[in-house]
């Protein structure tokens, strides 16, 4: 097994968010990109508050089941 050094290799795209920098994107795949990380940032939207009083442990939603007093109501 032979170590390659990445430091010789020329790293491409390091302002530009999820793009590769193994070679050099053209300048409508680069605008594209910054494009979607903004609509990404701006997608976040606020962080929504805990649940008060709801259940315990996964989303049962999620999970297909609700768990009532000990008992699991399959839905």
């Amino acid at each position: 097994m032979t170590d390659h050094p990445t430091s010789d290799r020329p790293a491409f795209n390091a302002d530009v968010p999820h793009a590769t920098p193994e070679r050099r994107l053209g300048e409508a795949a680069r605008r594209a990109l910054l494009e979607a990380a903004e609509r990404r940032a701006a997608a976040a939207g606020p962080a929504l508050q805990p649940e008060h009083g709801g259940p315990r442990g996964p989303e049962p939603t999620r999970y297909g089941d609700w768990e009532k007093k000990g008992l699991a109501v399959d839905f």
